[in-house]
């Protein structure tokens, strides 16, 4: 018969709980989730609560549509679709006979113009010889006259005689007259300015300055440097002045633009740092940039056909504001993208310093080209070649 003190194994397994270390287990994963739950709501509160991000974000930039400035026909087309092109690359050539006709006629219009100029101020020279000799016809008349009046007193000459010397007095003063009007009125052609200078000239000028340059414009360029995209102008077509004829894209500065929503808004400021992942790399490739603007409107408020909410049917959708943010420069360089591009946008919104819009107006930022004025300066040049050539002999 066993003792009070001892116990058998039935009894002793009755005595410990079955569930204690299920129980024990329980305690421990709970503790761990507690944690875990903990560290998320830092990390929550340190850093996530001060980010913003958005997957409705896509790359954008600059399509710059190269159209013709004159009508004429197509007989070269010198690039195609994804070509890489600089500023000032001959795209586009047209026929250019009318246009050099045109530049011929207004050179020698030009010419001509000059040496009228010179032929006016010649005359101007010639008239005012006619006027000085009318002032010395003037000038013995008037003597010849002041001779014969004493002695028309002494009836020692006929008075016919006065008379006659009395009316070449007048008809000298009438050409001296005449002369100097003449004269005045050659003189208002050319006086104050030099040959080049003259209106008539400069007009000319301005003329065979434009014929210059459309006659350049047969040799349709590149504003700026880029990829070539909707390319639609074929060998032998008659195009019109303002025709798009393709699309140059420069892929050396683009930007994203990500849809926030509305609620996103509120924390966002221009400057702030943000990162971009492109679907095309994946998440281990990170695009640096800022804010660098904000839309004036709701994509829904700029659409062809608004939203009209004024029915009894009225749904309410949370709205999105683009928000322009760049990349930089040097990442772009690494990893080139395009645009249309899925992007996935996040913004650090820690500083909240900067203003939610501009101040005030921009002042960088744009685009400018220079390879058109190469074509005045090159007609300047011409046209001031052909006065100088047309100048030599001239006083």
């Amino acid at each position: 018969m066993n003792t009070p003190s001892e116990a058998t194994p039935s009894e002793a397994a009755v005595a410990t709980p079955p569930n204690g270390k299920r129980r024990r287990v329980l305690t421990i994963v709970a503790s761990v989730f507690a944690v875990l739950g903990l560290l998320w709501f830092v990390l929550w509160y340190v850093v996530l609560s001060e980010r913003e991000k958005t997957d409705d974000a896509y790359v954008n930039g600059d399509q710059v549509t190269v159209t013709s400035q004159i009508a004429g026909t197509v007989v070269g087309v010198f690039v195609s679709n994804t070509a890489l092109v600089n500023a000032g690359q001959e795209l586009v050539r047209l026929d250019p006979t009318d246009a050099e006709t045109a530049l011929n006629r207004a050179a020698g219009a030009l010419a001509q113009t000059v040496r009228q100029v010179r032929q006016q101020q010649a005359m101007a020279g010639q008239f005012d010889a006619q006027a000085a000799r009318g002032r010395l016809e003037l000038t013995r008349a008037e003597e010849d006259l002041a001779r014969r009046t004493p002695l028309l007193a002494d009836q020692a000459i006929a008075t016919e005689e006065v008379k006659h010397a009395e009316e070449a007095v007048a008809m000298a003063h009438a050409s001296l007259s005449q002369a100097q009007q003449q004269a005045n009125s050659a003189h208002a052609l050319v006086d104050g300015v030099a040959v080049r200078d003259n209106p008539a000239v400069q007009t000319a000028r301005a003329a065979y300055r434009d014929a210059f340059v459309n006659a350049s414009r047969n040799a349709i360029v590149a504003p700026v440097t880029g990829f070539v995209a909707l390319r639609s102008v074929q060998l032998g077509q008659r195009i019109q002045a303002g025709e798009a004829l393709l699309n140059i894209v420069p892929l050396q500065n683009l930007w994203v633009d990500a849809n926030f929503k509305e609620g996103q808004l509120r924390h966002l400021r221009l400057g702030q740092a943000t990162e971009v992942r492109s679907d095309l790399y994946g998440g281990s490739v990170v695009f640096h940039g800022k804010v660098i603007g904000m839309a004036a409107g709701t994509g829904a408020a700029f659409s062809l056909l608004p939203a009209q909410n004024a029915s009894g049917n009225w749904i309410k959708v949370v709205q999105r504001v683009p928000v322009r943010v760049s990349i930089a420069p040097e990442d772009l360089a690494k990893h080139p993208l395009r645009i249309g591009l899925s992007t996935t946008v996040e913004i650090d919104t820690h500083d909240r310093s900067g203003a939610m819009l501009a101040a005030t107006p921009a002042t960088d930022g744009g685009v400018s080209t220079a390879v058109y004025a190469a074509d005045l300066d090159r007609a300047n040049a011409e046209a001031d070649a052909i006065i100088a050539r047309n100048l030599v002999g001239a006083p």
